[in-house]
């Protein structure tokens, strides 16, 4: 049975290739909050770089330093046009001389496609990996320990990398992990979670768990878009302002030294669906959109937590959704501070 069939086999709700969830909306968040959710997250694909020049053509392609990731070891990082505005944004997990780079299965095939034209003599290729492995996500105040005990690994730091069985775990902010392993090793994995106390969960609730870390995740529909810091990817590691040359440095760079930043990305929560894409608006703007949603999830009965990429000077005067006189957003901390 492959890894999709599995899902729906112990109860994966689907909407078109995403699972939205296992029956319990309200029972996932609360496992969340409170204990441990298990989220199969079809919503990534994987793209993974090999060869002996893979380390330095991709330190040449992104804003992260790859260079200095140990092995195992795993960042943030973006990938941006020659003008800045981000094409995507990435988690990249280094393996040896090998990196993974997960980031949203919609935006797999045009960027590796992309990292392939500029491959040229480099001997490194850039393999889509999505259809043979399979990323879970475990989260929740007793994810480690559930870990712990039903694999055997303990992560104790953000950003960790254990690798075990061809099984590899990365420790995220926020009491999150994520697991990536062969798509047909997956149902044993999930089964030893679920009956060590985690709650299926559909890809909302992650979502959710991303927006409360403020990960900024670059969608179709939020293309180019952004420069890194808009979306607070400095603020996550993902931007080093030491390493040489990328498409995009010296838009990314100016704006860093130069003060010119006007965008930054804050958590909200309203009593209305938000999606990414949706406009926000300020009675500061004349009018004209102060920003966008660009990450959205519900997080209960009648409310949404979402990540708003909006002008600073907006947030002091209220940001409101599609229009001036739209549902309010009020603003939610974020679990680190979001300078100027």
């Amino acid at each position: 049975m492959n890894w999709q069939a599995y899902l729906s086999s112990v109860g994966a709700q689907w909407q078109d290739t995403d699972v939205t969830g296992f029956g319990q909306p309200a029972a996932e968040i609360q496992a969340l909050e409170q204990t441990a959710v298990l989220v199969p997250l079809v919503n990534f694909g994987l793209i993974r770089l090999s060869g002996p020049e893979t380390i330095p053509f991709l330190h040449g392609q992104v804003s992260s330093d790859v260079k200095k990731l140990p092995s195992p070891g795993a960042h943030f990082s973006t990938y941006s046009t020659p003008k800045g505005r981000m094409l995507a944004s990435m988690l990249i997990v280094r393996h040896g001389d090998d990196l993974v780079l997960q980031l949203p299965a919609a935006l797999v095939p045009a960027i590796q496609k992309r990292l392939s034209m500029y491959i040229l003599r480099s001997k490194t290729r850039a393999e889509d990996v999505s259809g043979t492995t399979a990323v879970i996500g475990l989260a929740g105040p007793q994810a480690a320990a559930m870990l712990a005990n039903t694999l055997g690994i303990k992560l104790a730091a953000d950003y960790a990398v254990a690798e075990a069985d061809g099984t590899t775990v990365i420790r995220l902010p926020g009491d999150r992990f994520l697991v990536q392993l062969a798509a047909d090793a997956a149902p044993t994995v999930w089964a030893k979670l679920v009956a060590a106390g985690a709650v299926p969960a559909g890809v909302p609730v992650w979502t959710l768990s991303d927006i409360r870390a403020g990960i900024v995740w670059v969608l179709p529909g939020t293309q180019e878009e952004f420069v890194p810091q808009m979306a607070n990817m400095e603020l996550i590691g993902a931007v080093n302002f030491q390493k040489g040359c990328y498409p995009g440095q010296e838009i990314v760079a100016r704006t860093q030294y130069l003060g010119k930043l006007k965008k930054r990305a804050f958590r909200v929560v309203s009593t209305q669906a938000t999606q990414p894409g949706d406009a926000i608006f300020s009675a500061d703007m004349n009018g004209q959109a102060s920003g966008l949603i660009a990450l959205a999830a519900p997080a209960g009965p009648g409310k949404w937590e979402s990540l708003a990429v909006a002008q600073l000077g907006s947030v002091e005067h209220g940001l409101h959704l599609e229009s001036p006189e739209g549902p309010q957003l009020d603003v939610l901390p974020l679990p680190y501070a979001v300078r100027e």
